[in-house]
């Protein structure tokens, strides 16, 4: 065990609502101090991040302190200890001291205690088992401040144990190591992730696309996926093939872009080849509405982007529109090898920066002019227009307008014939 003021003086552990929560709690016999990943984060010159807070007071005591200093209380898990104090609009989760008595996969009896050395025992990783006081000495009783200097995420104790507490620790072992690690993945936690991969198939959809979500735009998300991949973890949780390639592929192309993570990207990198594998992955990650369609846009032929030239690029930007258009180019390139200093593509990506595409000028009343009267032919025939106008490479001079339009009436006029 080591306590060392390693973060005296730190800004938001000296004002803001950080401090306040502090002071109310630190009273009348009892502690209360930050833990997890705002220390950890601290420690890596990191922002903060959401603030969690341990304290020795029972909840209810926890809600009685903030009535009386005017602070808003939410019992968000009160149950289980848990208090969400929210100060200026900022969200404070606080949490009273526990001892597991008994653990059955993600559930387990705990009992309030004030034991701050069993509290930091039942976490997960030894870089989250920190805890400062306000003033900024981190207690370490898990040996989290050497593995944080060093980037090494470690279970804290028995890594099968950790993980037979709650199998989504599979995940959070090299979402965490993507984000704050170094080097390769833990080899104890590795293995030990490998013996408990069964146990991935009872995590529910729901907690295993939080998770990947995160992982994928963490900034090891390559390498990490990599090692779950060499340890036959992804799968499980995937439901089918992966493309770890593509995916290393997609985070240099978006590098060199200067694009910031997108998670859709990496995660069409990493699963789709084609629509098919886009609707088994948002059916297995409970995907959004709109998450599953852009994975659908993405993997829909994307291989005939290099082989059809600019002017078929430009008709799927006034197709796609420009977002949609952006990301299917990016899978494409992707997937047709990653060269990063591929012109070609770079001028197929950058497209709808240089190139506006142009709103489809006939309307109805160019063929009700024309003798068509209202009804299904009348849709039918804009289409046809379209069509042609799109093959025509976006005419706006009138006469190349008109002939287009005569020829759609004309057609739809010899369908009607026959």
């Amino acid at each position: 065990m080591s306590a060392e003021p390693i973060l005296a003086g730190a800004p938001w552990l000296t004002s803001g609502g950080t401090a306040r929560v502090l002071h109310l709690l630190n009273a009348d016999g009892e502690e209360a101090r930050v833990v997890g990943g705002t220390v950890r984060n601290a420690l890596l010159g990191l922002p903060p991040g959401d603030t969690d807070i341990a304290t020795t007071a029972r909840p209810e005591e926890v809600v009685r302190r903030a009535k009386a200093a005017g602070i808003k209380s939410v019992p968000t898990g009160i149950d289980h200890g848990t208090v969400t104090l929210v100060i200026n609009g900022t969200p404070y989760e606080v949490t009273t001291l526990r001892e597991d008595t008994e653990t059955f996969g993600r559930k387990a009896r705990v009992v309030f205690g004030r034991d701050w050395v069993k509290d930091a025992e039942r976490r997960d990783f030894t870089m989250n088992g920190l805890s400062v006081d306000a003033n900024g000495v981190v207690y370490d009783y898990v040996g989290g401040i050497a593995d944080a200097k060093a980037r090494r995420v470690r279970f804290i104790g028995a890594p099968d144990q950790r993980i037979a507490e709650d199998y989504l620790r599979i995940l959070r072992f090299f979402r965490i190591h993507a984000a704050f690690g170094a080097g390769d993945p833990d080899r104890d936690g590795t293995l030990a992730c490998i013996r408990g991969r069964a146990g991935l198939a009872t995590l529910s959809a729901e907690r295993v696309r939080m998770e990947m979500l995160k992982l994928l735009v963490a900034g090891g998300a390559s390498a990490a996926v990599l090692a779950m991949a060499d340890a036959g973890l992804l799968p499980a949780m995937i439901g089918g093939v992966v493309y770890t390639g593509p995916l290393t592929a997609m985070i240099a192309i978006e590098q060199e872009l200067r694009l910031p993570a997108s998670v859709t990207r990496r995660l069409a990198a990493l699963t789709v080849a084609v629509t098919e594998d886009a609707k088994r992955v948002a059916t297995r990650l409970r995907l959004s509405n709109a998450e599953a369609k852009a994975l659908d846009s993405m993997g829909h032929r994307w291989w005939r982007l290099p082989t059809k030239g600019e002017a078929n690029a430009r008709r799927l930007v006034y197709r796609l529109g420009p977002e949609r258009y952006h990301d299917r180019v990016l899978l494409a390139w992707a997937r047709g090898g990653g060269d990063v200093n591929s012109s070609r593509w770079r001028e197929l990506a950058e497209l709808p920066q240089r190139w506006t595409a142009p709103k489809f000028p006939l309307k109805a009343a160019d063929f009700i002019a024309r003798g068509m009267a209202e009804g299904p032919a009348l849709g039918h025939v804009l289409t046809l227009a379209e069509d042609a106008w799109l093959a025509a490479d976006f005419p706006l001079e009138e006469a190349a307008l008109a002939a287009i339009a005569d020829q759609a009436a004309a057609r739809i006029s010899r369908d009607e014939r026959t």
